[in-house]
């Protein structure tokens, strides 16, 4: 068995990038930005008005003063003239202030009478007025890579960008393994059970910005796992779900090795979910998930969405870990490196997380209900309520 550390290096080591698209602008939310986007024009590309009122120039913004009314500025439309002494123009919110002005008295601070206008007794100190350039200039760039949010897509439209060069998205052949294992919606016999990994699996890695193929189940006999890896071409990863362990039925890595799998690793250090591989089979890479559901699940985690962030573009690396605060006592941890799911509860400094009493890695409603999972290094002393503990969080997950 091989470290977590040293595992998720080598499935890092197989996530090659996968290529890049230009995608409309309407398209490219949540993809990644593999180019960066460079403004076209300054943003404002004039000074504007900040706020509904009457542009005037700083010098004549004296309480008291009366002004005459010489046009008016709506957003959109350019008056064009110069305000001179004792002038002021009627403006609105994102209108270019006239040549001559440097401030905008706002209309609440103005009392009008036909076309003159009296300033008020307090006018405040700031101008109202948003200066050219004062987002971004011609030339500046939003960088990449980076996950694209609403914000940066509003960014990239603000600077005149109508396509955008994103990482295409990685595809993901999905296989759920065994005799014992039907469609959801199907009647199973009483020796069967309902398939779920490969469905929590499909909405993780789409919620990701990947796209997965969810592929037929394979069945313990050869002929049907090669006749569904057959389906799986085209797909820059396969993940299989069970049968990676070392039973008479788990086929997987045979099946795997006679079509030329060149296996990085096998087993890990780590629970739930020793029963692990990697490697390189043809143009794509294999990730072997161990078939328990939470073991599939928390491996996805902890080994699939780092993958698909590096064949994405984005900086390679393991799932950010957080600190808390361990509500309860805990005994010494043996020779695997543990996952407990667990509960994280807001508290004055930091959370407090507290590991379910039942960490068997069939049960779905525990890692349904868990917001976080606890890590316990290898060979962990025994652990004291209060210690700061590490842990990572899973509300992205769901």
């Amino acid at each position: 068995m091989i470290s977590v550390e040293d595992a998720l290096r080598a499935c890092l080591d197989l996530a090659a990038p996968v290529g890049s698209e230009t995608v409309p602008l309407t398209d490219a939310g949540g993809r990644v930005l593999t180019a960066p986007v460079t403004a076209m024009r300054d943003q404002p590309p004039f000074s504007a008005s900040a706020m509904d009122g009457y542009a005037v120039r700083d010098m004549e913004a004296i309480p008291g003063r009366r002004l005459k009314i010489v046009g008016e500025a709506p957003a959109g439309h350019y008056w064009h003239g110069t305000i001179g002494p004792g002038e002021a123009l009627r403006i609105f919110t994102g209108a270019p202030l006239p040549e001559g002005t440097d401030r905008v008295v706002i209309q609440e601070d103005v009392t009008r009478d036909g076309d003159r206008i009296t300033l008020g007794r307090d006018l405040g100190s700031g101008h109202n007025v948003r200066p050219s350039g004062a987002d971004f200039v011609a030339g500046d760039a939003m960088l990449a890579p980076r996950r694209l949010s609403p914000a940066d897509v509003a960014l990239a439209a603000a600077m005149n960008a109508p396509e955008l060069t994103v990482s295409r998205k990685p595809t993901v052949a999905l296989i759920a393994t065994g005799d014992e294992l039907v469609t959801p919606g199907e009647n199973p016999r009483p020796d069967q059970i309902i398939a779920s990994n490969t469905y929590g699996l499909k909405a993780r890695i789409e919620a990701e910005g990947a796209e997965a193929r969810l592929l037929p189940i394979a069945r313990d006999r050869r002929e049907s796992l090669e006749q569904v890896l057959d389906l799986a071409k085209g797909a820059d990863l396969v993940v299989t779900v069970g049968g990676a362990s070392v039973g008479d039925h788990d086929l997987v890595g045979d099946v795997a090795a006679s079509r030329g799998l060149d296996r990085a690793f096998y087993k890990v250090a780590m629970r739930p979910g020793k029963p692990l591989m990697a490697g390189r089979l043809g143009d794509a890479v294999l990730l072997g998930l161990p078939g328990n559901p939470v073991s599939a699940m928390v491996c996805g985690e902890l080994f699939l969405i780092p993958m698909l962030h590096a064949m994405m573009g984005l900086p390679a690396g393991p799932r950010p870990r957080l600190r808390a605060r361990l509500g309860v006592d805990l005994d010494a941890n043996g020779p695997r490196e543990h996952y407990m799911r667990a509960e994280v509860t807001p508290d004055d400094d930091l959370p407090v997380i507290t590991p379910y009493g039942s960490q068997d890695s069939s049960l779905l409603t525990v890692l349904s209900g868990a917001s976080g999972l606890l890590v316990r290094p290898v060979d962990e002393p025994r652990s004291r309520a209060g210690e700061i503990v590490d842990y990572v969080p899973l509300h992205a997950m769901f």
